[in-house]
């Protein structure tokens, strides 16, 4: 039976780990690491004594997009040059000794500090250390058959990549924007119902929702950003990636609509949790302002689908209610009642109207 829990989280976690993406990059992988140990004893001169680095060249240039595969083996292989001339340096006054490699180890990891080098800071210390104390005499031949062969192996790793099912990934990118979309409006449902209950209100997750808005926006961001990486040097990104220009606009367009439910969030708390902090809701604009919320999350409902004309309806109904609520909030501080706190949500809610009709 203690099993069964064990068993239950470890399925879910094996589905969001072997997916489609992951067992097709798997088999590239796997495929370019038998390629480049098949090709690596066609090498000339020493370089054909030392196949087993071309599979560990396509390893390091395997990357889930065309763009990262280039950028990390170049990387690499700047990265092995840059080694080498150091331990060169070095076995030309020491021998291999314990004081030599602690040198070697220490000036590659000083200079893999450098700014810009991204990949290569991981491959100067250990080109170094792999030249001196595996080099031993015949350094020079040690060194150019460690650079032929990881050469060829980055170059197969990075045309399998380019030419087998180059990955483009679009697929996650509506998933993540819909859920967003899905969380906001569920935030401003919620705090609506919170506007119609005693208070303090009974239900008052809504209230610690702004981490859990930004992970979720998080999300979009990046699943958008990979998207465009993935879609540079992708021979499939001119018929498929045009659709990302739309992307990046949806993502300004959730992180605006964020950053406004996130201020009315914080209101709403101060005014229900924090006594003497001068956000104050009148009695008179409550109904008004709960349903302003609501209709306003509806509108975040349906803000791609301008289209079908649903949308046209949802903002109509909108701007009603933020009048009823700008004229309650007017009402209320005609009859001398704080109003701060409804009056700024009601134009944080006119901001999210504008943000939404600006994205049409």
């Amino acid at each position: 039976m203690s099993q069964l829990p064990a068993r239950r989280r470890l399925i879910p976690a094996l589905r969001k780990t072997v997916t489609r993406h992951r067992l097709l990059f798997a088999a590239k992988t796997a495929v370019a690491a038998g390629l480049a140990w098949y090709l690596a004893p066609f090498m000339p001169g020493p370089a054909a004594a030392y196949p087993y680095y071309a599979p560990l060249g396509a390893l390091v240039s395997m990357h889930p997009t065309v763009a990262d595969s280039a950028k990390h083996g170049l990387q690499s292989l700047a990265g092995l040059v840059l080694g080498i001339g150091m331990a060169f340096a070095i076995t030309t006054v020491a021998a291999p000794t314990a004081l030599a490699v602690a040198v070697v180890v220490g000036l590659g990891v000083l200079i893999g500090g450098l700014p810009r080098l991204g990949t290569a800071s991981e491959w100067i210390p250990m080109a170094a250390l792999f030249v001196l104390v595996l080099g031993d005499s015949n350094a020079e031949g040690f060194s150019f058959a460690y650079v032929l062969q990881m050469a060829l192996g980055v170059t197969v790793g990075f045309a399998v990549n380019w030419l087998v099912f180059p990955p483009l990934h679009l697929d996650d990118i509506d998933p993540a924007i819909a859920g967003h979309q899905e969380a906001l409006s569920r935030q401003l449902k919620d705090m609506a119902r919170a506007m119609e209950e005693s208070w303090p209100p009974n239900h008052e997750a809504w209230a610690s929702r702004s981490d859990d808005l930004s992970l979720t926006a998080a999300a979009v961001r990046t699943a958008v950003h990979q998207a465009e990486l993935s879609a540079k040097a992708n021979p499939r990104s001119r018929r498929r990636a045009t659709r990302i220009p739309g992307d990046l606009a949806g993502l300004k367009t959730l992180e605006r609509l964020t950053f406004h439910v996130q201020d009315i969030t914080d209101v709403l708390a101060s005014a229900i949790w924090e006594e003497g902090a001068g956000t104050v809701i009148p009695d008179a604009v409550v109904g008004p302002l709960a349903e302003a919320l609501e209709s306003v999350a509806t509108v975040v409902d349906h803000w791609r689908d301008a289209e079908n004309g649903e949308l046209a309806n949802r903002l109509a109904q909108a701007k009603d209610s933020i009048t009823a609520l700008s004229d309650a909030v007017a009402g209320a501080a005609a009859d001398q009642a704080p109003v701060n706190a409804p009056a700024s949500v009601a134009m944080s809610l006119r901001r999210i109207l504008t943000v939404v009709l600006s994205a049409e």
